[in-house]
């Protein structure tokens, strides 16, 4: 099974579905687990309005391979330069202008849950798990989720979490801010395309990304600078819905 078929894409409805297709524990080769190229020919195609992700069967994610990890050890650069490129694609993922959603059904560990704290939205079903496992092997996080994690759960917890190795169920998970909604037990997909044609349905696609982009310059840009943008952005729909509605009653 080739990269392309260990994580597939597809897309319904101008909503792309990327799905980890290694079950049962859909683990990850390398952190890199799609190759940036073709994640961005992946996300290339204008019409998009949403991407989800998921895992293929009764997990999501239980993380990357270890063995994999320490079998390149011995060559601390090209280690480093691999958990850099899987950094940069989960990055990527969360610089999308669309919404994009984490689809968790139950196990989401480690590499698993860096990949969902990338996403803008996370759903995961009742019968989720989340967690940071790696101290138990002595190791710790390494694409960002001690750096996610902690804007989403704050210090202290994130502390605990990734200290301690804490299983976290969904519930637990909603009430610290890691997950945003729960959905019934395995139909973390199924909940998390409705909520994306519902955000979407209708919409244009310059009207989705205009929201999005104003949303993340709230996190990105100082107060003021977000504003000006809004307004810059609000301007530019304007213009667009005049000239649209204008065209309609030539038509008419």
């Amino acid at each position: 099974m080739n990269q392309i078929e260990k994580v597939t894409f597809e897309v319904h409805d101008s909503i792309g579905i990327i799905s980890f297709n290694t079950p049962p524990a859909n683990e990850l080769e390398l952190p890199e687990f799609i190759s940036i190229d073709l994640f961005n020919s992946w996300i290339a195609d204008t019409t998009l309005k949403g991407l989800i992700i998921r895992g293929m069967g009764r997990n999501f994610s239980a993380g990357g391979k270890l063995d994999t990890i320490f079998s390149i050890s011995h060559n601390p650069e090209h280690l480093q330069g691999l958990i850099c490129r899987g950094l940069e694609l989960l990055q990527r993922i969360q610089n999308l202008d669309i919404p994009v959603i984490a689809a968790i059904n139950r196990v989401c560990f480690g590499g698993g849950l860096e990949i969902a704290l990338s996403c803008h939205i996370r759903v995961a079903s009742g019968n989720a798990l989340l967690a940071f496992p790696e101290v138990n092997q002595n190791l710790m996080p390494g694409m960002g989720g001690t750096v996610r994690l902690p804007a989403l759960s704050g210090f202290s917890q994130s502390a605990k979490i990734i200290l301690g190795g804490d299983m976290l169920n969904a519930q637990e998970a909603k009430e610290l801010g890691i997950v945003d909604f729960i959905s019934p037990n395995d139909q973390a997909y199924e909940y998390s395309l409705t909520l994306i044609k519902k955000m979407t349905h209708d919409r244009p696609v310059k009207v989705v990304k205009s929201i999005m982009k104003a949303l993340k310059n709230t996190m990105e840009l100082p107060r003021n600078e977000a504003m000006m943008e809004e307004t810059r952005l609000f301007c530019s729909l304007v213009q667009d819905e005049a000239e649209r509605r204008q065209e309609k009653e030539i038509e008419l």
